[in-house]
């Protein structure tokens, strides 16, 4: 009799840590390589088609100054995944630089909460057979490539996968654009989490350069001659790291729209599978726009990509690193808002962790934004920071509406700008000569913020 009622309460207690377990949402995370803050419909483009982002607009929030972790792809993505600055993570610059075997990253803590995680796309944070590899960062499934380079082309003949626990190089099917064969990946993904909650990291390679692009994606942006509408172009010629492109102009937006009609495909797939109305669906860019592959200066300011923001990749004013940033989240979060918390990628580990019910919450440079997305007080930052080593090393602080930007020649800083991006967020007018206690200020935190590197790579010098 003992053992019938032991069984019976051991069978409703699974139960219902079953059913608690399938109440936990869906988090969904997708990135864009090298969108601009103006790039999509919802932020202002005007000549860019993107219904399906600005439908995820639609139902959910648009955040208005939310930031990447850097203005290059391999310490954005690992702020995003450590939940730490770049005066703070291990990764502070492009390279192939593994994650340590000490970072601790997000699907690792969502493990804990029951969650099973895939990523599909560009991973940039561990090649085979290093401490950053996927499969021993937490990821039970993986598809994508692991070399920056190998995103650098849009149709390559293999890519990755993990396979009996290990990174594995695969076959792409032939003449497939890599972008499609992630959607597809995260759709098998996808279709096998029915029984628990899952966590998705969608890291699509649109629209970094090379500028190749499928000729159904081109069509909206050609005359009924084939000739760019946005013409005169100016070709990028073969030869180059870069294929070649007739018209980068016409190219960048149809890779756009191209990553658009993937997410549409996704959210369709997800409705199918009645798993939609359970997932909170993140979207957001690495970084700013870039100038690689045909595309210039020019180019940027013709569609205005950075928004209206200075500076584009590789910059630290806020073309370089405020991003466009949508959360879309049925029942919690209100339909058509706009979101006016500061936050950056480094928020979004302590974010997902109280959504998912992560029970011991890492230190971290973040702060959840769980309130700011349900419309409720919300804690905030009182700096945000950034460093960056291309170039010569330069430094950026936010506080409040204060934003100073410090240069350096060797190891010997030169310069400071100020701004106040309340009335000039195209950061237009340099005031640190009129404002030097604030500026020592700014610097003396830039100071604070930052953790000597023991990697050569990310030392001033």
């Amino acid at each position: 009799m003992f053992t019938k009622i032991l069984l019976s309460f051991f069978l409703i207690f699974s139960l219902f840590e079953v059913v608690a377990q399938k109440s936990k949402p869906n988090i969904i995370f997708i990135l864009a390589d090298d969108l601009g803050y103006g790039d999509l419909g919802c932020y202002g483009s005007t000549q860019i088609i993107t219904p399906n982002i600005d439908g995820l607009a639609k139902s959910g929030t648009k955040f208005t100054q939310f930031y990447a972790g850097s203005t290059v792809c391999a310490p954005s993505r690992a702020s995003l995944m450590t939940g730490l600055h770049t005066g703070h993570v291990s990764i502070r610059g492009n390279g192939e630089v593994p994650l340590a075997a000490s970072d601790s990253i997000l699907p690792q803590y969502l493990h804990h909460a029951g969650y099973k995680n895939g990523i599909v796309g560009k991973w940039g944070l561990g090649l085979a057979g290093t401490t950053g590899a996927p499969e021993n960062k937490g990821w039970d499934f993986f598809a994508g490539l692991l070399h920056h380079v190998e995103g650098h082309y849009q149709k390559p003949d293999s890519a990755w996968q993990i396979m009996n626990g290990k990174s594995t190089k695969v076959k792409i099917p032939e003449n497939q654009y890599s972008n499609e064969w992630f959607t597809n990946q995260a759709k098998k993904f996808i279709k096998e989490q029915q029984s628990n909650p899952f966590f998705l990291y969608i890291a699509y390679t649109l629209p970094h350069a090379e500028l190749v692009v499928p000729k159904n994606a081109m069509l909206p942006y050609l005359t009924e001659e084939g000739a760019s509408k946005f013409g005169p172009e100016n070709a990028h010629p073969s030869g180059q790291h870069y294929g070649s492109q007739a018209f980068p102009k016409a190219a960048y937006a149809a890779m756009v729209s191209q990553m658009d009609q993937y997410i549409g495909e996704l959210i369709a797939y997800l409705k199918a599978q009645k798993l939609y109305d359970n997932t909170i669906i993140v979207f957001t860019s690495d970084n700013g726009t870039h100038k690689e592959g045909g595309r210039t200066k020019a180019d940027i300011d013709f569609f205005n990509s950075s928004g209206g923001l200075k500076g584009a990749k590789r910059d630290l004013y806020e073309g370089g690193i405020r991003v466009p940033f949508i959360v879309s989240w049925k029942g919690k979060v209100k339909s058509g808002s706009i979101n006016n918390y500061t936050g950056a990628f480094w928020d979004i580990l302590p974010t997902f962790n109280e959504i998912a019910g992560v029970a011991a919450l890492p230190e971290t440079d973040g702060i959840s934004f769980v309130n700011a997305l349900k419309g409720k007080k919300q804690l905030v930052h009182n700096t945000l920071y950034w460093e960056f080593y291309e170039g010569g090393f330069k430094q950026a602080i936010l506080q409040n509406n204060w934003k100073a930007i410090r240069y350096y020649k060797g190891t010997t800083p030169t310069r400071t700008e100020l701004y106040n991006l309340a009335v000039d967020k195209g950061e237009t007018i340099d005031i640190a000569d009129q404002n030097q206690p604030l500026v020592e200020l700014l610097e003396a935190l830039m100071d604070k913020e930052r953790i000597k590197s023991s990697n050569p790579l990310f030392q001033i010098k």
